[in-house]
Formats: C-alpha cells, sequence, structure tokens
C-alpha cells in the first residue's frame, strides 16, 4: 500500500510542477484537465502527508522516552503520534479503495408508482417532490425529461435529470421499492394503506460513452399531452424512441422542441442500456454485492415511510429516524449518510479480506 501511496504522492507533485509551466498555462483546457487530476489525489496525498508526519512525530517522541526530565511528556507525545497514524492508515485505505466511476455523474431518477393505485401515486409525487427539493439544497439544477400524471394530482410515472458535481454519489442508493403506509384521505374508517413505489436511479451517461446503433433505433413523434389527456401543446414535439433489440422504450415530452426532447430521450436511453450491461456484468460478482449497502435492485424494498408514527426506517442499515416531515422536505442528508459509511464500512471489511 505505501509503494503505491508514494507513487501517487509524486503524481501530485509532477502535476504542480507542470501546472506552472507556460506550455500548460497557457492552454485552459490542459490546465483544467490536470487540475482535475490533481483534485482527485490531493485527499489521498493528504492523508499520505498526515500518517508520514504521525510516523516522524512518534520516533521522534520514542527517542526521548528514556531521558528522565522528558521521557513522560515523550510517551504521551508517542502515544497521540501512533493513534493518529493509527487513524490515517484506516483512512488511508478507504481513500484507495476502488472509486466508483459514474459518482461525478449527473441522474437521471424514475418514479413509478406501484401497489396501491390512486394512493401509491399521490405518494410518487411526494417522492418526486422530496428528492427536487433536495437537488435543491445542494444548488443542483433539476429538468422533468417525462411526466405521466393523474387527475388527483398523483404521479404514475416521472423521468427527470438531476444535474450537479457528484449528484449520482449522493442519489444511487435510492434505487429499489419505497413503501409508505398511512390513512388515505379517501379513507373513511380511518384504516391504514400499504402502497409502494418504484424508483430507479441511472448515471447519465453520454452517447459517445455507450454506443447506440442508430439501425436499432424505432423514433416516433406526437403531441405532448398532459393530465386528463390535455395537450401542452399542438406540435408534435414529443418524441419517443424504440431500443428494438432490448424493447426499451423512452418518451420524452417535456420540451416544446423536438430537438432538445431527442437529445435528451437519446441521453435516458443510453443510461438505461448501460445500467442494463453494467447488470449482467455484476451478476459473476454476486457474492461481493450480497456484501454491499445494494444500489440497483430495483425489487428490493429498502425503505418504509409510516405516517403515523412519523417514521422513515431504511430497512438495509436499520435506521430508522422520527422525522418524515422534514425527510420529505427534502432533509436526507441524514439518511444518504449513513447509508455512504456502511458501503464504505463494507467496503473496507472487504478489501481486508475480513
Amino acid at each position: 500500500m505505501f509503494d503505491k501511496l508514494s507513487e501517487i504522492e509524486e503524481k501530485y507533485k509532477d502535476l504542480e510542477e507542470r501546472m506552472q509551466t507556460q506550455e500548460v498555462y497557457t492552454d485552459p483546457a490542459l490546465y483544467a484537465r490536470l487540475a482535475r487530476e490533481q483534485k482527485e489525489i490531493q485527499p489521498v496525498v493528504e492523508a499520505y502527508r498526515s500518517f508520514e508526519k504521525a510516523r516522524s512525530d512518534m520516533e521522534s517522541a520514542r527517542e526521548l522516552m528514556g531521558d528522565p526530565e522528558l521521557g513522560e511528556m515523550a510517551r504521551d507525545e508517542y502515544e497521540a503520534a501512533q493513534e493518529e497514524m493509527e487513524r490515517m492508515e484506516e483512512q488511508l485505505r478507504f481513500l484507495l479503495l476502488p472509486r466508483d466511476p459514474n459518482d461525478s455523474k449527473n441522474v437521471i431518477i424514475e418514479i413509478r408508482g406501484g401497489a396501491g393505485g390512486e394512493e401509491a401515486a399521490l405518494f410518487a409525487n411526494s417522492l418526486y417532490r422530496m428528492y427536487t427539493m433536495y437537488a435543491e439544497s445542494k444548488r443542483w439544477k433539476s429538468e422533468i425529461a417525462n411526466l405521466n400524471e393523474t387527475e388527483l394530482g398523483g404521479i404514475k410515472e416521472v423521468s427527470f435529470i438531476v444535474e450537479g458535481d457528484g449528484a449520482y454519489s449522493r442519489f444511487k442508493f435510492e434505487s429499489g421499492v419505497h413503501r409508505v403506509q398511512r390513512v388515505p384521505e379517501t379513507e373513511a374508517s380511518g384504516r391504514i394503506h400499504t402502497s409502494t413505489v418504484t424508483v430507479a436511479v441511472l448515471p447519465e451517461i453520454d452517447e459517445v460513452d455507450f454506443e447506440i446503433n442508430p439501425a436499432d433505433l424505432q423514433i416516433d413523434t406526437f403531441r405532448s399531452s398532459g393530465a386528463g389527456g390535455q395537450h401542452v401543446n399542438k406540435t408534435e414535439s414529443a418524441i419517443r424512441i424504440t431500443h428494438l433489440p432490448t424493447g426499451t422504450v423512452v418518451e420524452c415530452q417535456d420540451e416544446r422542441s423536438q430537438h432538445k426532447n431527442k437529445d435528451r430521450a437519446m441521453k435516458i436511453l443510453a443510461s438505461r442500456l448501460y445500467e442494463e450491461e453494467q447488470r449482467r456484468q455484476n451478476e459473476q460478482f454476486a457474492a461481493e454485492r450480497k456484501s454491499q449497502v445494494g444500489t440497483g435492485d430495483r425489487s428490493e424494498r429498502i425503505r418504509t415511510y409510516n405516517y403515523p408514527q412519523r417514521r422513515v426506517t431504511d430497512h438495509r442499515i436499520g435506521l430508522t429516524l422520527y422525522k418524515i416531515e422534514q425527510i420529505l422536505n427534502g432533509a436526507l442528508d441524514e439518511v444518504i449518510d449513513a447509508l455512504v459509511m456502511a458501503d464504505r464500512a463494507e467496503k473496507l471489511k472487504a478489501s481486508k479480506g475480513v
């Protein structure tokens, strides 16, 4: 591990020197690329340097421990440096874990009402609101690609894109079945109903990253329509793309521009096909996936929102919070942070062969 850390530090120094040369400094694109590379490895280098300083402090303190006057103070310094060394070593093990290459990407979120009819559609709307409010709190931009509403204000399905640095890294644990338990407004007896909503989270994949053969596509245009069949506009700007080999269908009708709708639909299609390809590849690592928190199984029930008890429970990590209103208003960081930490812990355990 420490040979690798030394190599990373040398690379960091090399990048620093290159970025100060006139050749790089006068080329904005090259400078930006090198700056990104440097930023990616900076946390590792800083942690490694802290580790090395702690090791140096420990050795210096060890040499003074035999001194009759300074021995006690040196022993305290030795123990403090040793603790810091152990802490930084654990941090370095985490930083050296393989990163998800999609973490920095924008994200496509697809929400569909499941079991529960109109009640499921109403809760799908609540989840859509929760995610867009969370994105807003991070100053990320969200845009609807396709929306199919019900007449009572619910959502049968919605696809939307969240644009922001690291959006996928924060949303990726949301894939799965979300269960709601509450008394519907239409329920006269006050009986609690259980409904489900399915959420799929995909990293936004450009067509250049995932090649699609144009001959495999059937592209249709139609008029955008809203709830109750009312036309949003009178031109055929909405796009439906069918990937013939897989039968995957993507619709995009939020933009008035046919060109923008097609561009967005192609990105969603590329992301869905990429996800399916990743799923196939991951099946051969099924045992490894069981040791992780999980980010991709849409059939897995991941969370329950219980309105009478004001409770939100994430079943993957056993986390229960009695703050359903705050969470549904976009205060998701506490839940997401816990999921990220649990995932890190599992990966660290796996890397040590425990």
